[in-house]
C-alpha cells in the first residue's frame, strides 16, 4: 500500500448536528436577526383552537406567513380577526423547530389603518398636555345640586335616549337642553366644537354632557380634535364626556373636568338621584330632631341642678361674711405669729453672736505695721533696680556697634551676610557689602594680600 499520497495528519471530524439542533439554532438567529415589529397584511384561514390560541395565515398580494397568536396575548386583543380582514401585527420573527416551518409569532394585533390613527391620538395628545388643557389644577368640581343640564350630541344617537332615560328616573325635576350636533363624519368635529361653544355662551346649564354611543376607533375620531379639546377645556361650566364605551379613550375625555365610562355613566354623574336627596333629608331631619330634643333634656337637666344648689340671697351674704371673717382671723394670727417667732430668734443669734466675736484691734495695729514695712521695702528694692538697669545700659552704650562706626570704623561682610575677620575670607574679583555709620555699601575687591608676620 502506497502513504506517500495520504495527508500527514487527518483534519479533524466537523460535529454532527441533530434536525432538533439545526431548527433551534435557526430560531435563534431569526430572532436576533429580526427584532420585534408591526407587519401588515390580510388574514386568511383563521382557526381558534380550544386551548385559546389563534391560528392564521397573513398575506398580501405577493406572499404569505404562517401565525400564531398565543391566548396569554390574544386575550389582549379588542376584536377577534375574520377572513379577509386587513389588520396590522407586531410579531418576532422565528421557526417552528417541530415542522421547521418559518413563522412569526404575533404579540399585538389591530385593524389596518388604526395604527396611522393611534399615532395621531398620542401627538395630539402630547401637545395639548404640554399646553396645559389636561393638568388637574384645570378641573372643576360638578355643582352638587344642578337646576339644568345640557347635552351635546346627536338627536338620532341612542346615547341620547339612554341619558334622557337615566336622567328621568334620577332626577325627573332637572331640565334638560339638547345642543344637537351630528357625531360622525366629516365636518362632526367643527359642529361639535361649535355646539360646546354656544352651550358656553348661553350659560343655560350647570353642568354640560358630551356624549355619543361606542364604535371604532374612526367612528370615534371626531372626538380626537384640536378644536374640540380647546371647547371643552375654555367651556364656562364644568364638562362631563361620555364617549364611546369604557375601554374607548379619546381626546375630549382627557380635556373634560370628568371622564364618564358610557353617557348612561356620564348621567349618572351629572345628577344624583332625587330619592337619594330626599332620603338623605328625611335622614337629616331625624338627626336633627334628635339633636335638639337631646339638647332640651340636657339645658332642662341643667337647669335643675342649678335650682337646688341656689340658695336665699340673705343666707348666702350671711354665710360669706362669716366665711370673711373666719379667713380674716386666720390670716391675722398666721402673720403673727411667724413675725414673733423670728423676733425672738433674731435675739437669741444677736446675743450669741456678742458672746462670740473676737477682738481684732491688736491684729489690725500688727497689720497696718507689716503694711508699711512691706511698702518701704518694696521701694528700696525698687530703686535699687532702677540704679542696677542705668549701669547696664550705660555698659551697653559703650559696647553699642554702632558707636564704633560713627568713630570712623567700618564692617565688612560677604555675599552671605558673614563677617570678614581675616583676609583669607576674601577672594579677588568678589563683592563684600561695607556697612558705615549712616548706610553701607557693595566695594568690589581687587587683589587680597595676607598679613605680613
Amino acid at each position: 500500500m502506497n502513504f506517500d499520497d495520504q495527508p500527514d495528519s487527518a483534519p479533524a471530524a466537523a460535529p454532527v448536528l441533530t434536525v432538533s439542533a439545526l431548527n433551534q439554532a435557526v430560531a435563534r438567529l431569526l430572532e436576533r436577526s429580526f427584532p420585534l415589529q408591526w407587519i401588515s397584511g390580510e388574514v386568511s384561514n383563521f382557526t381558534r383552537a380550544a386551548s385559546g390560541h389563534w391560528y392564521f395565515t397573513l398575506k398580501d398580494d405577493g406572499a404569505q406567513v404562517r401565525a400564531v397568536m398565543f391566548r396569554g396575548r390574544a386575550q389582549y386583543a379588542n376584536f377577534i380577526p375574520r377572513e379577509g380582514d386587513k389588520v396590522e401585527v407586531r410579531a418576532l420573527v422565528t421557526l417552528y423547530g417541530a415542522r421547521g416551518d418559518y413563522q412569526i409569532n404575533v404579540e399585538a394585533i389591530r385593524r389596518a389603518g388604526v395604527g396611522s390613527l393611534f399615532e395621531a391620538f398620542q401627538r395630539l395628545k402630547e401637545k395639548l398636555d404640554a399646553a396645559g388643557l389636561f393638568h388637574p389644577e384645570r378641573k372643576r368640581a360638578l355643582p352638587m345640586f344642578p337646576r339644568t343640564i345640557g347635552i351635546v350630541t346627536s338627536p338620532q344617537a341612542a346615547a341620547l335616549r339612554d341619558v334622557l332615560t337615566a336622567l328621568q328616573r334620577r332626577a325627573p325635576h332637572v331640565q334638560v337642553i339638547l345642543y344637537p350636533t351630528p357625531v360622525q363624519g366629516q365636518l362632526a368635529a367643527g359642529k361639535i366644537a361649535a355646539a360646546i361653544d354656544t352651550a358656553s355662551l348661553r350659560g343655560e346649564c350647570d353642568v354640560l354632557i358630551v356624549c355619543r354611543g361606542g364604535g371604532s376607533i374612526e367612528d370615534l375620531w371626531s372626538f380626537n380634535d384640536e378644536e374640540v379639546a380647546y371647547a371643552v377645556a375654555n367651556c364656562r361650566m364644568p364638562v362631563i364626556s361620555g364617549v364611546g364605551h369604557e375601554t374607548d379613550f379619546t381626546i375630549c375625555d382627557f380635556a373634560a373636568d370628568l371622564r364618564a365610562a358610557t353617557p348612561t355613566a356620564a348621567a349618572e354623574l351629572a345628577a344624583t338621584p332625587r330619592a337619594d336627596w330626599m332620603a338623605s333629608l328625611r335622614a337629616d331631619v331625624i338627626d336633627l330632631r334628635r339633636a335638639m330634643r337631646r339638647a332640651l333634656n340636657d339645658a332642662e337637666q341643667t337647669l335643675d341642678n342649678h335650682q337646688r344648689r341656689l340658695l336665699n340671697p340673705t343666707a348666702q351674704i350671711d354665710q360669706q361674711r362669716h366665711k370673711l371673717r373666719a379667713h380674716a382671723t386666720a390670716l391675722t394670727h398666721a402673720n403673727r405669729a411667724p413675725l414673733t417667732q423670728a423676733r425672738h430668734q433674731l435675739e437669741r443669734l444677736g446675743g450669741r453672736l456678742g458672746a462670740r466675736k473676737p477682738d481684732v484691734s491688736a491684729a489690725r495695729a500688727t497689720l497696718d505695721n507689716l503694711q508699711h514695712r512691706a511698702s518701704t521695702t518694696v521701694a528700696r528694692q525698687l530703686h535699687q533696680q532702677r540704679d542696677a538697669l542705668a549701669a547696664l545700659a550705660s555698659q551697653l552704650e559703650l559696647l553699642n556697634p554702632q558707636r564704633t562706626l560713627e568713630r570712623g570704623y567700618a564692617i565688612v561682610s560677604d555675599q552671605q551676610g558673614a563677617i570678614v575677620r581675616a583676609p583669607d575670607q576674601l577672594q579677588a574679583r568678589s563683592t563684600v557689602t561695607v556697612r558705615l555709620a549712616a548706610g553701607s555699601a557693595q566695594v568690589g575687591i581687587a587683589t587680597v594680600q595676607p598679613a605680613l608676620d
